[in-house]
């Protein structure tokens, strides 16, 4: 088998990809990323063994987020970046190994590699299928993608300057904790619903984070036109990345407009202060390919999420930065202070043609927790007089799979008396569906990012609250998630830890739950699938 990788919604036959990713990641890239992984299990159990105070490893913590974030789905394809990556993990593992005396450490902190070819012959020996026992692996994988979600998270806050280092601390024990053959299937399942309690810290950290930098999100209507000046795509979820080309593309003339999950960026009051922020272009990731041809100016990728172009047309307008790459588009790197120079991306810009026009009109969106709060009167006073029936949480990711027209279909059919509250670009299925509202409540309620998740289960709380309930189970909210990669996960395990139950999932349950796992999801938490359209609606309606 020249790789295994089966970390995403979207894996071949459900099972696993074995030959090429179906994301587009080669076999190199899908074993480079297995190795890097290894490498940082090393690193964090020298950290845990040696008993290290991790306060003094700036540098070193950010690096290990950055990890963690480059090997998510859709993230980073560039072999030469990976590989480097390695390197500098395994001089910056041996360099603390000389700080301190640790005896029986794992192979992870002890190999070595001097070449490519020898990274790709140990990779081999290091992947997901080296754990044996299917249920083992299943619940370490869970760990791991978790802790890729969470670090994900943890480096947006850490690029605005939020910090907490008892996430840190957490990685390093839990990654090291992977390695550790001792564990039995009950520790790891604790060690599951640990993750999902600090999921829930890291996401309150990033909306720490950004709110305190940005603004409280506000109802917002975005423009999804466009307007006939020279133009940058920002895609992604960074928003320091935007704020940097905001201030930079001032007075050139130069508009910029969100694609994706960038889309949420509107609502934050700090960006209406630029009147070149013209609007959102297209839909979400998976739509690129067919949507970025017509858009002509340069496309600035943030994150995770890229699509390989299939043009070299395409491909030649790319950059990107952060944890992101992709072989033979420029690499944006900051300076010692964080401050990027996108000068080469808007002197590029200004010798394109603007966007075509691909859809009119504006969409709503800003119901963040803030703001949905501040209508929490109106809210339980709906509630309590029938007006609403119902809220449906149908958050998460959007993928190509043509099964994901569930979604559409299901927001479509729910009854009138039920709102709908949303994050991710899961929303982009129903986002620009004329749904109406319920005595001014909008029916669609939309977050923002998948970052935003935790404003869902804020809003959530607080209705227990107002409606003075013992159990969030006992609200009027159903789950039905869509999701496609890692950081869908650790909203996941957040939701799990917060007592959530009967969460359905969807399209497909996750390949990386072994079917023991599955089992106690199920027993335990009421996790399921999704079925017919109006077969779930009758099973939310009479829960």
């Amino acid at each position: 088998m020249s790789m295994f990788c089966y970390q995403c919604q979207e894996t071949a036959k459900g099972k696993g990809c074995t030959v090429r990713g179906v994301c587009g990641k080669n076999e190199e890239v899908a074993k480079l990323q297995d190795l890097l992984i290894y490498t940082v299990k090393g690193i964090a159990e020298v950290v845990t063994k040696g008993k290290l105070d991790i306060s003094g490893f700036d540098d070193l913590n950010y690096e290990v987020l950055s990890c963690l974030f480059m090997t998510i789905t859709n993230a980073n394809f560039d072999d030469v970046a990976i590989e480097n990556k390695i390197k500098e993990m395994i001089a910056a593992r041996d360099k603390l190994k000389e700080s301190v005396t640790v005896n029986d450490l794992h192979d992870a902190a002890t190999f070595t590699v001097d070449s490519k070819e020898s990274m790709l012959d140990k990779a081999a020996s290091v992947g997901v299928l080296a754990t044996e026992n299917e249920d083992i692996r299943s619940l370490r994988e869970t760990i791991i993608y978790g802790l890729k979600g969470m670090a994900a998270y943890a480096e947006h806050a850490k690029n605005i300057g939020k910090e907490d280092l008892e996430i840190n601390s957490f990685i390093y024990e839990t990654l090291a904790a992977t390695l550790d053959d001792s564990l039995s299937a009950d520790d790891l399942v604790a060690l599951t619903l640990k993750t999902g309690e600090y999921g829930v810290k890291v996401m309150a950290l990033l909306d720490e984070a950004h709110t305190s930098r940005f603004g409280n999100p506000e109802i917002t209507e975005v423009n999804i036109g466009v307007r006939e000046n020279p133009a940058i795509l920002i895609t992604g979820h960074d928003l320091v990345d935007l704020e940097q080309l905001l201030e930079q593309t001032k007075g050139t003339g130069v508009d910029v407009y969100t694609h994706g999950e960038m889309l949420p960026a509107h609502y934050y009051p700090a960006f209406k202060k630029y009147d070149h922020f013209a609007g959102n272009y297209g839909n979400a990731w998976w739509k690129q390919i067919q949507e970025f041809p017509s858009f002509h100016g340069p496309i600035l990728f943030t994150t995770n999420c890229i699509v390989p172009p299939r043009s070299e047309e395409v491909r030649n307008r790319i950059f990107t930065t952060g944890s992101t790459g992709y072989p033979g588009c420029k690499h944006i790197m900051p300076d010692e202070n964080g401050k990027k120079d996108f000068s080469e991306i808007i002197d590029l810009a200004k010798t394109l043609s603007a966007p075509e026009e691909i859809e009119t009109g504006t969409i709503v969106g800003g119901f963040a927790h803030n703001q949905v709060l501040a209508l929490a009167d109106k809210v339980v006073e709906a509630v309590k007089s029938g007006a609403i029936k119902k809220f449906f949480v149908l958050a998460g990711c959007d993928g190509r799979m043509k099964s994901r027209a569930y979604y559409t279909e299901f927001a479509q059919k729910l009854p009138k008396d039920t709102v709908i509250l949303t994050a991710g670009c899961a929303k982009y299925r129903y986002n620009k569906l004329d749904l109406g509202d319920i005595g001014g409540i909008p029916r669609i309620l939309d977050a923002g990012q998948c970052n935003d998740c935790y404003s869902l289960a804020v809003i959530a709380l607080k209705l227990k609250e107002a409606f003075e309930l013992d159990d969030i189970n006992e609200l009027p909210i159903a789950y039905n998630i869509a999701w496609y990669e890692q950081k869908a996960v650790i909203v996941l395990l957040a939701l799990l830890y917060l007592g959530v139950k009967n969460i359905h999932l969807g399209p497909t349950l996750p390949a990386f739950l072994s079917p023991n796992v599955t089992k106690v999801l199920v027993e335990k938490f009421g996790i399921a699938g999704i079925d017919t359209v109006d077969s779930d609606i009758e099973l939310f309606m009479a829960q």
